[in-house]
């Protein structure tokens, strides 16, 4: 990775920079404001023993501590999506791998106040730019939910290409859910 963290992403009618502490009771908000419209492809933790079940989330604060140190050591970039004073999701670049892969994966989400818009769209674009250009990755993957037509819109408009089918791919919603994965490769790394 050739920048410091944190990254602040512009574009013209949205930009993408990594949450902040104080930040927290707009995110918050969105978040509690959005749970039924998420729920059905929000990723769950499986529950895999008794002592499971009783493990809490991360606070705010340790969820923003963690995102900043993956990002500073190259692994995952956590952004949230403003459009001017608006924030109006959030959008990852896990599972990064450098060597001979030099990939990772995309994940977002959208205030349902703001989706069908394109601005889903404009993020996946910024943050493919920033993955290829700064990053140098060669391949990013997509997966997502096969009924999910939004996300299929907004990954096609992207430029992202059907690769396949991952079955049971995912813990989603309380189970393990099957997925499509679509595909873009950095045309400038040969």
């Amino acid at each position: 990775m050739n920048q410091r963290w944190p990254v602040v992403v512009p574009g013209e009618s949205i930009s993408l920079r990594p949450l902040r502490f104080r930040d927290r009771w707009r995110w918050n908000s969105l978040r509690a404001e959005n749970r039924a419209w998420l729920a059905p492809w929000e990723a769950t933790v499986p529950t895999l023993n008794a002592r499971a079940d009783k493990q809490a989330l991360p606070s705010y604060f340790e969820m923003v501590r963690s995102l900043n140190s993956e990002a500073r050591r190259g692994r995952s970039f956590s952004f949230a999506i403003w459009q001017g004073g608006n924030l109006i999701g959030q959008i990852s670049l896990g599972g990064v791998i450098y060597g001979a892969l030099r990939g990772g994966h995309i994940g977002y989400w959208i205030d349902h106040n703001f989706a069908n818009k394109g601005y889903t769209t404009r993020a996946v674009e910024l943050l493919t730019n920033f993955a290829f250009t700064h990053l140098l990755l060669h391949r990013l993957e997509i997966n997502l939910r096969p009924e999910n037509i939004a996300s299929r819109k907004v990954a096609e408009k992207a430029g992202y290409i059907f690769e396949g089918d991952r079955a049971r791919y995912l813990h989603i919603n309380g189970d393990w859910r099957d997925h499509i994965c679509f595909v873009k490769e950095n045309p400038s790394i040969k």
